[in-house]
């Protein structure tokens, strides 16, 4: 089995349950809140742990009880947290996740110590990159950290996945040299400035990140399924349909359980459907970290 990396964010999640999103200037009561440990990052390398990946992190959280109870879950799934920094009089980084009656979310991100992530705290850990086999990335943490960690694996020759979300614009060298980014369908539209409908506007939006220098999209579709797309052609990967009670971590489980079938010599297709099963298995959950299925569970799916 490959070495995995993740480099990125961790945040305590706050889930407030609530009939339906608020619209601007509204009040409703909602119905409950629960503390989720999540963060992209985290909520990425807890899936890898969880499905039996071999793991470790690079990221930060404060010296506060938050930063303690997210180092402690994901080491409870085996990860290695030997690259999370303990920022001194941090505040570990928070986000605020009403979720509706239907499963749909929004969410707000108070970064904290993720905005301290920087190259120093890359070189501190570069031996965990060393180690590695596959480096996975996400955007939020500093966009020059990223840049940064991107440069570092592809020097390394290591086989690099990045999420692109929260979605922000980049430079066209960022992109050069990436093996798989795994957009939705709206962080492809943010991607390329545009607003993207059709299966088709999806097709000719990756065949822009192409020429990017992109190597390979996955382009998630929600209920729908996914599309791969390269420069050797496009496939569509449709997936199961269930009825999803909250969406939140959904796509960090798909992008989590693609590289542990990946680390586990899985072709793409297969790696796909993995990742399709467990995340429609996360969306039948509430939370982030705590929706992430196990190994067991994935493959009954199947």
């Amino acid at each position: 089995m490959k070495k995995i990396l993740v480099v990125g964010s961790l945040n305590m999640d706050f889930s407030i349950e609530t009939p339906r999103i608020p619209v601007p200037g509204e009040t409703i009561m909602g119905t409950g809140v629960k503390l989720v440990p999540g963060g992209k990052g985290a909520n990425q390398v807890y899936t890898i742990g969880k499905l039996g990946g071999d793991v470790a992190m690079i990221g930060a959280v404060g010296d506060d009880s938050f930063g303690d109870m997210l180092i402690d879950n994901l080491e409870n799934v085996g990860v290695n947290v030997e690259g999370i920094e303990r920022i001194s009089g941090g505040t570990t980084g928070q986000a605020f996740i009403p979720v509706d009656e239907s499963g749909e979310n929004s969410i707000i991100v108070i970064g904290g110590t993720n905005g301290q992530v920087d190259e120093a705290i890359l070189k501190k850990y570069e031996y965990l990159m060393d180690e590695a086999d596959i480096v996975v990335m996400q955007q939020e943490i500093p966009l020059t950290t990223v840049m940064a960690a991107k440069q570092m694996a592809m020097e390394k020759g290591k086989t690099i996945i990045v999420d692109p979300a929260p979605a922000a614009a980049m430079p066209d060298e960022f992109w050069d040299g990436i093996d798989y980014i795994k957009p939705n369908e709206t962080e492809l539209g943010i991607l390329i400035g545009k607003e993207l409908s059709t299966q088709e506007e999806y097709k000719e939006a990756a065949q822009e990140m192409l020429r990017k220098g992109v190597k390979k999209l996955l382009v998630t579709l929600g209920s729908k399924g996914c599309l791969i797309v390269s420069s050797e052609g496009e496939e569509f990967i449709p997936a199961n349909k269930v009825k999803a009670v909250d969406t939140t971590a959904a796509g960090d489980t798909f992008t989590g359980a693609f590289a542990v079938a990946l680390s586990q010599g899985k072709s793409e297709k297969e790696a796909i459907t993995f990742a399709q099963k467990a995340s429609a298995i996360a969306v039948t959950r509430k939370g982030a970290q705590a929706s992430v299925p196990t190994l067991e569970e994935v493959l009954a799916s199947m």
